[in-house]
């Protein structure tokens, strides 16, 4: 096994699983990095890839692991850049037969690939139904009939030990966003996973890093007001860190977006509940005294990490299916508008009722007027709208009553009002979380390779 650098160059590759793939092909070719980290987990996501995995069992993985693979294996293996990612979804070792197969299409003949599993908790889960509920206490056991998936978070540490067996590829299912990170300067620089100062410098690194281009200009961005270049081109950002633990954040210089201080304080603050106590499987972090200074255009330096010890369980996410949403879309332009649309609305919602449908949970848009801060007073001293979409959507535990929301918006293209037009309506299964809490010694994660080192 090789020693630790002094300092390594770690990479965000993808901050969500339908993110752009060209910047972590630049990192991969040009960026000298030596790990490139690819998140591409959401908290439904791995619900939804149990789904897919239920109708065939080689998938399950995210839709996007063969397009992103295909093109940055070629300057990875070139570059000795070593990829972690939790594209592994719901089926980490499918995930990694996949990429085996499009390594030997692109004449990498054995490319070994070390997977983490044990994140799939639901056995767990259901031998334990008096685990609470973290968002009201009561037992997961009501979720358990409807349950589709239930994942731990995990820690750095297995994707340090990922690293360990040699393999140039990490993949995992569920793993905590900025453990991906960590794990990865754990492993490249011989850091202790008992050594909260450091593990504090890499978890901040991680948390900064982990959606990619919020870092580098993209949620940022308000023309007139934030400002970027090159929009179109935004670059995705990387870490230089020391043995030591020092943090130095920045992207190429050719790319577009921008990364200073501003954009480093917004993206601290993203999903900060406590910013003294931002927890993860590792440690729990606190930001209070976190500091950014400029080193140059594109470089920012980050102090002041603090870290206590983690917590004795890991945050597990249950998804559940909830019941189904329909819902149709209907557009009106020209005069009077605004009150062609608000007859639609109660066109439908009389229809619905007449043929016996309910329905918990209703909602109407006046998209253009009302979609996103409602029909406030300020509006009666706007003009009269000249063209307004109605989006209605309804959930129902039923999908008969979903799909009808969809059905009786489509018949007002020819049922009146007039000037309807560029209508659409869909039906889509609900599939929501919630978080329990599992103690750690229950959970059992482990390692393989697939391939030969």
């Amino acid at each position: 096994m090789p020693s630790p650098k002094t300092t390594i160059r770690v990479g965000t590759g993808a901050g969500f699983s339908d993110d752009r793939i060209e910047p972590a092909v630049d990192l991969a070719e040009r960026g000298k990095v030596d790990y490139l980290v690819f998140e591409c987990l959401a908290e439904r996501t791995i619900a939804r890839e149990n789904l897919t995995r239920t109708k065939n069992p080689e998938l399950g993985y995210t839709p996007y692991l063969v397009e992103r693979f295909q093109a940055v294996l070629p300057a990875c293996t070139k570059n000795g850049i070593r990829i972690v990612t939790n594209m592994g979804a719901a089926n980490p070792l499918g995930a990694a037969r996949a990429v085996r197969r499009e390594a030997k299409a692109l004449g990498i003949p054995d490319l070994p690939v070390a997977v983490i599993t044990g994140d799939d908790v639901a056995d767990i889960v259901r031998k334990n139904p008096q685990l609470p509920l973290m968002e009201n206490g009561e037992p997961v056991e009501s979720l358990i009939p409807r349950m589709a998936s239930a994942n731990a978070y995990l820690g750095a540490d297995m994707i340090c030990a990922g690293l360990a067996t040699g393999a140039p590829v990490v993949m995992t299912g569920r793993v905590a966003d900025p453990s991906l990170f960590l794990g990865s300067m754990m492993h490249g620089l011989g850091w202790r996973y008992d050594d909260y100062s450091m593990l504090a410098v890499g978890t901040l690194a991680g948390h900064l890093m982990e959606c990619a281009a919020q870092l580098t200009g993209g949620c940022f961005i308000d023309p007139g007001k934030k400002d970027a270049e090159d929009a179109v081109n935004i670059g995705f950002p990387y870490a230089d860190v020391t043995a030591d633990g020092k943090l130095t954040l920045g992207k190429l210089d050719d790319s577009g977006g921008r990364l200073d201080v501003m954009t480093c304080t917004e993206q601290i603050l993203y999903e900060m509940h406590d910013p003294t106590s931002y927890i993860t499987p590792d440690c729990i972090l606190d930001i209070t005294d976190v500091e950014f200074a400029s080193e140059n255009k594109h470089r920012v330096r980050a102090t002041g990490a603090r870290a206590r010890p983690r917590t004795p369980t890991y945050k597990a996410v249950v998804g559940y299916h909830d019941g189904y949403i329909g819902e149709g879309e209907v557009g009106y332009s020209g005069p009077n508008a605004l009150a062609r649309a608000q007859l639609a609305e109660k066109i439908v919602r009389e229809r619905l009722k007449k043929r016996g449908f309910t329905y918990p949970e209703i909602r109407v848009d006046y998209i253009g007027m009302s979609s996103q801060h409602g029909m406030g007073v300020g509006d009666k001293v706007r003009p009269e709208p000249y063209e307004v979409r109605l989006r209605i959507a309804a959930r129902s535990p039923d999908r008969k009553s979903a799909l009808a929301v969809g059905f009786e918006v489509r018949t007002l293209h020819v049922n009146g009002p007039s000037g309807g037009g560029g209508g659409s309506n869909g039906i889509r299964e609900v599939l929501a979380v919630k978080s329990i809490l599992i103690p750690r010694d229950m959970v059992k994660p482990q390692v393989t390779v697939e391939g030969t080192l």
